[in-house]
């Protein structure tokens, strides 16, 4: 029996994880996708709160719009990478449009915000009661960055599935080149 560990440890954990990156190099911005959607989610009633104190022209829409787009980009990435297939073109302007589409109603909500901060009569403050206003200006702010993260890792895909193909994973077997001539004649 031997006493090596099976399995290989840490480095064959890594060399699991490559081989499945070469072959499904799209579950990179699928997981930055739903990292996305969670954070947004995860902050939803900081928005809605938000949404409550100021009551913006189209404020409660843009955040819908934003949850909605989101789970259905979600949906339509699925479509657009499929194993062992081209990558669905059609499908991939329709992410665009929504990832379009998930900014717009980001930039819109935040622009409300500060309209309602900065205007004349009436301006909302932002007292330590009222904080999670400007906290979800700051979520706002990040989804937008981790929105164009997954959107550069979707168009940078090609490029850096390559790289991942050129990654050795093979595992070196001792004595492989020895084995000797195996008879299947069948005489005995």
């Amino acid at each position: 029996m031997s006493t090596k560990k099976q399995g290989g440890g840490l480095k064959e954990v890594w060399r699991k994880i490559m081989v499945a990156l070469k072959r499904r190099p799209y579950n990179i911005p699928m997981v930055a996708l739903v990292i996305t959607f969670l954070y947004y989610a995860l902050h939803l009633s900081t928005i809605s709160n938000t949404t409550a104190k100021i009551q913006g022209s189209g404020m409660g829409f843009a955040g819908f719009v934003t949850m909605l787009v989101s789970m259905l980009s979600y949906m339509v990435f699925i479509n657009t990478f499929q194993y062992r297939k081209p990558v669905n073109k059609p499908m991939l302007a329709l992410l665009i449009v929504m990832f379009g589409i998930i900014a717009f109603a980001d930039i819109y909500y935040r622009n409300q915000i500060f309209a309602a901060i900065q205007r004349p009569v009436n301006p909302i403050v932002v007292t330590q009661n009222t904080i999670y206003i400007a906290y979800a200006e700051y979520y706002l702010r990040i989804h937008l960055i981790l929105l164009a993260i997954t959107l550069v890792l979707i168009l940078t895909l090609p490029i850096y599935a390559k790289a991942l193909r050129k990654v050795k994973t093979s595992i070196e077997v001792e004595d492989n080149g020895s084995l000797g001539a195996i008879d299947i004649s069948g005489d005995e």
